[in-house]
This record gives C-alpha cells, structure tokens and sequence, in this order.
C-alpha cells in the first residue's frame, strides 16, 4: 500500500468512529457506571472488534461474512440482549457511596474486553465501514503482511484517539458527583446510555 492509502484508511475510519454510534453509547455509560479502568478494558473490546472485521475482510472473507449473516445476527442480538441487562441491572441497583470501590473491583478486564468486542461485532455501523466501504478505499488484492500490520496500528491509534476522551470525560464527571442522589441520577443515567445502545443496534439494519 502507498503513504495515500494507509492516509486514506486512516481518515474515513476516524470520520466513521468520530459519529456516535452503539459502541461510544456503551463505553461512555461504562465509565459512567464502573468507572475508568473497566472503560478503557471495554475500549479494547471494541478495538479487537474492529480488528476482527479487518481481518475478515484482508483475508477475503467478506462475501463469507456477507453470505452467512445468519452468525452476525446471532451475535447482534447477543450484544442487545447483554446491554438490556446491563441497562437494567444499573436502573435497579447500580452503584452505592459506600460501595463505589468494590463496584469497580468487580468489572473484570475479560468481561469489560468481552462487553466491548460483542457491542463492536454486533454494531452494524462497524460491519458496513469494514465490509462495504473499506474495500472501496484499500486494494486488498495487494495487501501485504506489512501492510496487514500497519493497518491495524493505524486502526488501533485512531480508534484510541477518538474514544479516550469520551471515557476520561464520562469516568471524570463519574467522581464529581459524590451525594446519594446524584448518583442515583448517575445510575439512572448510565442505564439510560445503555438502554439507548441496545435500541440503536437492535434498530440498525
């Protein structure tokens, strides 16, 4: 690939990521629900997501994925369905004074990681960028080991850049509120984001 395509690659992907989807929805609720650590494991969710579809699509396997939608579906409703929970678990409990400690103890990395990559695969935004517009973009017939590599540093840094500050943000506005009602508020709001993901991929086509 040439210095224009990596260029390319990278300047649509940061414009598709830069538009909030499902995937910043979710992340900005983790942060506001679990705090910092757990969102940045869910950021790397959704980066492995994204690397998945690249994959998929430089080794060819677009028209596969195309043709048997069937697994993506599956996977979609799966993310809908988690997010459901999560929504619902945060509007009924959520997070207490005394207990914002142990709540961030217990968001492990592997479920965090695991909550972004479902959201990511689920999201339909996602599948178009990597299986429609991607190959527009990127000759896959000359894509080479190196190039492989490069993309996925590329996709990686841009991915990074767009969703730290979303989550530093949401984790940030997580520890100013410190009263039993703004955090009440806090619960209901993160359950709302959450609801309100699972709703937009569950809408998406």
């Amino acid at each position: 690939m040439t210095l224009a395509g990596f260029v390319t690659y990278a300047g649509a992907l940061a414009i598709a990521a830069a538009i909030p989807g499902p995937g910043v929805v979710a992340l900005v609720a983790r942060a506001l629900g679990s705090g910092l650590r757990p969102a940045l494991f869910m950021a790397l969710g959704l980066l492995a997501g994204d690397i998945v579809y690249l994959s998929a699509v430089v080794l060819g396997l677009a028209v596969l994925a195309q043709t048997f939608g069937t697994a993506f579906l599956v996977v979609k409703w799966i993310g809908v369905a988690y997010l459901a929970w999560l929504a619902w678990t945060f509007w009924r409990t959520g997070i207490r004074i005394e207990k914002v400690t142990t709540e961030r103890s217990r968001d492990g990395a592997l479920a965090s990681v695991f909550a972004g990559l479902v959201v990511t695969l689920g999201n339909p935004k996602v599948m178009v960028f990597y299986l429609a517009i991607t190959p527009t973009i990127v000759d896959i017939a000359s894509i080479t080991p190196t190039d492989f590599g490069m993309l996925v540093a590329i996709t990686a840094m841009v991915l990074l850049m767009v969703l730290i500050p979303y989550l530093a943000l949401a984790a940030r506005a997580r520890w100013l509120l410190a009263t039993p009602g703004a955090l009440r508020a806090l619960n209901r709001t993160a359950a709302a984001f959450m609801a309100g993901a699972a709703a937009m991929i569950a809408a998406r086509q």
